[in-house]
């Protein structure tokens, strides 16, 4: 997955040297989304000779100066360092202002071509520049349009996939401008976008269209962010001059492939559906629908929406990193996930209430996820099958991809996703739609894929997760799902008085994780005990297999240690040849076990005798005890807090653990 980001300003005079902070922080915000090479794009001052003459070398097919293109491998701040160094050598004035001025940005996460400025974004058409391309996501038939564009001289520099479509820009620009003289910006992209196959997120920069930007999407998100400086639009639709942005007022206008990266700047945002294509010209904005089969685009009409969002959210704060504030934010999170859904002693989910008899009706429930989402549907299972009385089978959605495993028309599939866009979710998604089934979604993204696809859901509103290890964003699925079984399940009067105590549970969740919270400080005293070890195995059974392998999942990620979490039942049938006197092993909430290892028990407060009787050598976690159904909510916190202080003891980066990203949006 990558990040892509764009700052124009319009009727506003910026200098070179803000643009710049303004795509480097844009970057910054969205850096949890691959941060393995970096690269931006802006203009070139305006004062510039004339074009060299046809038979010069050096001649340019545009008027003016091509654009300043920096590409880096690393992390933002490596290309930031790289940026104001070349920009010394070259001698770049970064006090010239722009009255007008468009700039694009990318932060990259390789799947095509290793981390290295020549694979880096933005990507170019060739010399001068004519068209430069930051791109999200993956064009699966890059390979037939490269060998095209090779046949029609066109020399290719990096191992991308991407680089095919600034190359198509100018191959689609060069033949419309030959056979018809002047072509629009909107006609170039539409043709290109004719062409390319797979999911993507682009947004186009051109010396031949100055000032003007064109972004467009298919399966990737993308954001439009607007902010009209000399007073708010809030909600107003617009797609021409009449309504928002002809009227020649200054404004700053972003695209973004999240939310967070535009909150600092504005409010009003849009999130592009597949197939349109946003225009940026003279500071207006034109949204067109693009349909592969007409060879003209509808002009589509859309109402911008007001962000709920503060920019605290999206800092550090006083904590050291994103995981540890994440952390710790959960008893606010989790109240954010129940606010206004518990209602008159039962519970209220608008986005299912149209549903919930055609739910009720299914056949089966199928829960459909990846990672740490499915991990929090694992451990929604018991209880939504408790409450439901309806059968619910798990499918990791790659799986169930490769094996074109059954689904039916009379099937409730549940889709998990904190992010909404992860590919092979998506994918299995379109599959399940295809088969007919009612389609779920369960994330932490408004405006995502999954939330514009899928029938009905659940926002979970987590607040914005910006460390790679999700936390706060896994419990807050667990307490969504299980809201979720209450509100299918209310109609059953067997299980009222059950019902009854998990939402008395709920109402309590928020003050039993701060409590657990205050294991911190011991939590980091084992972890320096763990330091030197190879492996961790973790154990539990019944509600707290789900925690046993978020925890282990955990440890994997940030600290990059061997960590694994196994059902405690299926102890002898193998895992116990591990065990040495060396092998740490964390067992959660159960009593009968009895392991040569270093025995690490996770129990309920006030059991510690119990399960670690006096002369033992095991290691007591005490947490409180709530609902069983919830009680995964409650420990994983623990393993949280473990996780994140053994990445910190062994010096690895918390928020960015090496080779992974936030949301996979390729498969």
């Amino acid at each position: 997955m990558c990040g892509i980001f764009a700052y124009l300003n319009y009727n506003v005079s910026r200098e070179r040297r803000y643009i710049l902070e303004v795509l480097f922080n844009g970057l910054r915000r969205l850096e949890y989304r691959g941060y393995d090479s970096a690269g931006i794009a802006l203009d070139a001052d305006r004062q510039v000779p004339s074009p060299a003459p046809a038979s010069s070398s050096d001649a340019r097919p545009y008027a003016g100066a091509p654009p300043l293109v920096f590409r880096q491998e690393g992390k933002i701040e490596n290309l930031v360092r790289s940026v104001y160094s070349e920009v010394d050598e070259k001698d770049v004035n970064l006090d010239a202002a722009f009255s007008v001025h468009a700039g694009i940005a990318h932060t990259r996460w390789a799947t095509h071509g290793v981390p290295a400025p020549r694979n880096s974004h933005p990507q170019s058409s060739g010399a001068g520049d004519e068209f430069l391309v930051v791109h999200n996501g993956i064009i699966t038939n890059y390979e037939v349009l490269k060998e095209t564009l090779t046949r029609h001289g066109f020399t290719f520099e990096s191992d991308t996939d991407t680089e095919v479509i600034p190359k198509l820009a100018k191959f689609v620009f060069d033949k419309s401008h030959d056979e018809q003289g002047d072509v629009t910006f909107s006609q170039v992209v539409m043709e290109v976008m004719r062409q390319l196959e797979g999911a993507y997120a682009l947004i186009f920069k051109s010396p031949h269209y100055p000032n003007e930007l064109i972004a467009c999407k298919r399966g990737s998100q993308l954001i439009l962010g607007v902010n009209e400086l000399s007073g708010q639009q809030n909600g107003k639709s617009f797609h021409d001059v009449k309504t928002l942005t002809t009227n020649g007022k200054p404004k700053e206008l972003f695209f973004s492939s999240d939310l967070c990266a535009i909150v600092e700047h504005t409010k009003n945002y849009l999130a592009l559906e597949d197939n349109e294509i946003v225009h940026i010209k003279d500071g207006s904005v034109s949204i067109l629908k693009f349909d592969p089969h007409k060879e003209k685009p509808a002009s589509v009409q859309r109402a911008l929406s007001v962000l709920e969002m503060e920019v605290e959210q999206i800092k550090k704060g006083s904590y050291d990193h994103f995981m540890q504030k994440e952390i710790h934010e959960q008893p606010h999170s989790l109240k954010t996930t129940m606010r206004g859904r518990l209602k008159d002693g039962g519970v209220v989910l608008g986005g299912l209430k149209e549903y919930l008899k055609t739910i009720r009706r299914c056949r089966r429930v199928v829960f459909i996820g990846c990672g740490t989402s499915y991990n929090a549907a694992l451990a929604a299972r018991p209880f939504v099958e408790e409450l439901t009385g309806i059968p619910v089978t798990m499918e990791v959605a790659s799986d169930l991809l490769d094996r074109q495993g059954p689904i039916y028309r009379e099937d409730t599939a549940v889709f998990v996703s904190q992010s909404g866009e992860t590919a092979d979710t998506l994918l299995a998604l379109d599959y399940a739609l295809e088969n007919g089934a009612l389609c779920v979604g369960i994330t932490n993204t408004v405006g995502s894929t999954l939330s514009r696809k899928t029938h009905c859901g659940v926002h979970i509103n987590a607040g914005c997760e910006i460390g790679v290890a999700s936390t706060k964003a896994y419990t807050s699925q667990i307490v969504a799902m299980a809201m979720m079984a209450l509100a299918i399940g209310s109609d059953q009067i067997s299980t009222q008085a059950r019902r009854d105590s998990i939402i008395s549970g709920l109402n309590n969740l928020s003050s039993n994780v701060s409590e657990v919270l205050k294991l911190d400080a011991g939590m980091k005293e084992l972890a320096s005990s763990l330091i030197d070890s190879e492996s961790l195995l973790v154990f539990g059974r019944g509600y707290n297999y789900a925690t046993a392998l978020e925890g282990a999942l955990k440890v994997k990620e940030v600290a990059l240690m061997h960590s694994e979490g196994m059902l405690a039942g299926e102890m002898k049938h193998g895992p116990l040849a591990l065990v040495d006197e060396n092998l740490p092993i964390i067992v959660i909430a159960t009593r009968d076990a009895c392991f040569r290892g270093r025995l690490i028990v996770m129990c309920s407060r006030g059991d510690a005798a119990a399960v670690c009787p006096s002369g033992g050598s095991c290691r007591v976690i005490e947490v409180p005890q709530v609902a069983d159904c919830l009680q995964p909510v409650i420990n994983i916190i623990p393993l949280q807090l473990l996780a994140y202080h053994l990445t910190v003891l062994r010096g690895f980066d918390v928020d960015q653990p090496r080779n992974l990203a936030k949301s996979v949006t390729t498969q």
